[in-house]
């Protein structure tokens, strides 16, 4: 593969993860609000706690951190598994009338679902660059830096790229401690209900 296509399919695929994980939801949610649709809003909220592993990833590859193509790697996995894993919200938003939003969050669900399926089979290649800092000095693994060095630029333009990668580093462990929490004590207790959540 050329480099200008591989830039040109990770500048792509930075784009459409724009408009799938972040605008798309934000517009869900408050729709949702608006609708007083609370088992919509509990089931975005819970996929906004799960994708900011998508947000640290972005800062960890601002501080050039190879763990960011494993973080990324997972945040695709576990955005599907957010969203259709519990029983509870899943059968509440079922027995709701079809309505707009309804249509809309179902069509967004499969949409990001999808999206997230075929992005972690197409980064599957890209997974040594976090493993071996050989390849992540290549241009195969450079590539998927521009980027998160674009977001920089224009949103933190005056923050070293080692402080933000600070940063990423700190909120992934928070991340893991509470992922590393919910799955030892509270999955246990609750099961497939968000009840508690």
């Amino acid at each position: 593969m050329s480099q200008f296509l591989l830039q040109s399919l990770v500048w792509t695929d930075y784009r459409l993860a724009v408009l799938f994980t972040v605008i798309l939801p934000l517009l869900l949610l408050v729709w949702s609000f608006a609708q007083k649709a609370e088992a919509l809003q509990r089931l975005i909220m819970i996929y906004w706690r799960v994708s900011s592993l998508l947000a640290i990833t972005v800062y960890l590859m601002i501080g050039s951190h190879p763990i960011g193509f494993i973080t990324g790697f997972l945040a695709r996995i576990l955005i599907p598994l957010g969203l259709w894993f519990w029983a509870d919200l899943n059968e509440e938003i079922s027995d709701q009338f079809q309505t707009p939003l309804k249509l809309t969050f179902t069509s967004w669900r499969w949409a990001i679902s999808f999206y997230c399926g075929l992005g972690a089979i197409a980064s599957l290649p890209f997974l040594k660059c976090g493993f071996s800092i050989d390849a992540f000095k290549t241009e195969f693994c450079q590539a998927w830096l521009y980027p998160p060095f674009g977001f920089q630029a224009l949103f933190h333009p005056t923050t070293k790229p080692e402080f933000l990668g600070f940063l990423g580093i700190v909120a992934l462990i928070i991340y893991v401690l509470y992922l590393g929490y919910f799955v030892m004590f509270r999955l246990s207790k609750q099961g497939r209900s968000a009840a508690e959540l």
